[in-house]
């Protein structure tokens, strides 16, 4: 179905109404592995079609999944219970060590959580729509409390993965662990939502496609595609969307905050590269890990190409711009370029660890334009202390050009 030519003959009324349902039903159309249009077509359909999400602040989501239990209490994977002993001495306290007096105004310019830089405001003028300073300003803290609050949405999705897959992982090192990354969670969701209730003093609602990725991984009754989906897909993305922020931003105590995040959340990826990897290479078939392969491929396209911001457009530019319009700001917003850019430094290479980066899969990724991160570190070769001295390294070069656009001094 050509959804744009039946779009451009209605009129625009009209067509804004009816774009989301094109939309999704051109993102359902565009998975390719019938099996992934399978797991991911319910989900589909509650998030993008019904949006459930924003039908009411509390949704019911019901899973489906076999908690393994082993009364022997072995020690059976080395690097797992290292990682449970690293966890256990790297917890810390988001009341006690976070500066919460920190007085923060998002319009400052002297001390911007994003600079302005990060939107293509070109692109916006170009249809038609010029923002004055304040205006511009306003939109850029927007941007950042939509930021923030997909991250807190995301780190509760997290918090119930985690704990489901703490219940059915088969390695009794990785259930210590996963108790940790529980914590973790429950951590990461309380530091976001006083940020965003107490410091930006904004909340938005979840992301149609967030909300799917979480539907579909909340529902989906195999522990093993729970940790694909949680712990390198959606936790790539989180990570490489830390990152970006975490070298971006001058306002010191969203920096902070970020600081200890993106340690834990590398802890996590590196938990996923050490449980899979096992998993996948002796533990499943081909037929089942080409499937895999195939699932985190097609996601990995969804999540790069589909989180528009539409809540924003919903907010302040639905009369000013066409839904189409929109997209293209948002494609070629520099501050998203970068956040792409960064999300496949980070997940590429776990990918080619846990075995779903074979020769069968990697024209496809070249296809993309992802090669360049093939040779890229894993999780397991990256400690989250060298995570955050690569970043500052990332901010001091940022820094020395501060009239640089944020995609192009990132190498996107």
């Amino acid at each position: 179905m050509d959804t744009q030519k039946i779009l451009s003959i209605l009129p625009e009324k009209v067509r804004n109404r009816v774009d989301p349902f094109f939309e999704a039903i051109e993102v359902m159309g565009s998975v390719r592995d019938p099996k992934v249009a399978a797991s991911l077509g319910p989900a589909g359909v509650r998030g993008m079609l019904l949006q459930r999400g924003k039908q009411s602040p509390v949704t019911k989501i019901r899973a489906s999944h076999e908690a393994y239990f082993d009364w022997t209490y072995p020690s059976d994977q080395p690097e797992m219970l290292d990682l449970y002993r690293r966890a256990k001495s790297s917890q810390w306290d988001g009341e006690k060590q976070l500066d919460w007096s920190i007085s923060v105004d998002p319009l400052n310019p002297e001390v911007a959580v994003i600079p302005h830089t990060f939107i293509n405001f070109p692109k916006l003028e170009e249809f038609g729509v010029r923002l004055a300073p304040r205006e511009r300003a306003e939109f850029v803290a927007n941007t950042l409390s939509w930021m923030l609050s997909q991250f807190l949405h995301g780190e509760q999705g997290a918090l119930f993965a985690a704990a489901q897959v703490t219940e059915a992982v088969q390695f009794f090192d990785g259930k210590l662990y996963g108790a940790t990354q529980v914590v973790d969670e429950a951590r990461h969701v309380e530091v976001f939502h006083r940020y965003l209730d107490t410091k930006l003093e904004k909340l938005y609602q979840i992301n149609d496609n967030l909300f799917t990725i979480i539907d579909a991984l909340m529902s989906d009754s195999r522990w093993d595609m729970k940790f694909l989906g949680m712990q390198i897909m959606v936790e790539g993305l989180a990570l490489g969307a830390f990152s970006t922020l975490y070298t971006l931003t001058r306002e010191p105590l969203l920096k902070e905050l970020l600081k200890y995040v993106i340690q834990d959340e590398a802890r996590h990826v590196h938990y996923g590269v050490l449980a899979l990897r096992e998993h996948f290479l002796h533990h499943i078939s081909e037929k089942e890990r080409r499937e895999r392969e195939d699932w985190a491929f097609e996601v990995a396209l969804l999540m790069r190409n589909r989180f528009m911001a539409y809540e924003l457009y919903e907010e302040g530019f639905e009369h000013r711009l066409t839904r189409a319009q929109w997209r293209e700001v948002m494609l070629t917003s520099p501050g998203l370029e970068a956040f792409r850019h960064v999300m496949f430094r980070r997940l590429v290479p776990n990918l080619r660890e846990i075995g779903l980066l074979s020769d069968r899969i990697r024209p496809a990724y070249a296809q993309v334009g992802l090669t360049k991160y093939f040779g890229e570190k894993a999780a397991d070769e990256l400690s989250g202390e060298e995570l955050i001295a690569q970043l500052d390294r990332d901010a001091a070069r940022i820094a020395q050009a501060p009239t640089m656009d944020v995609a192009t001094a990132y190498g996107a």
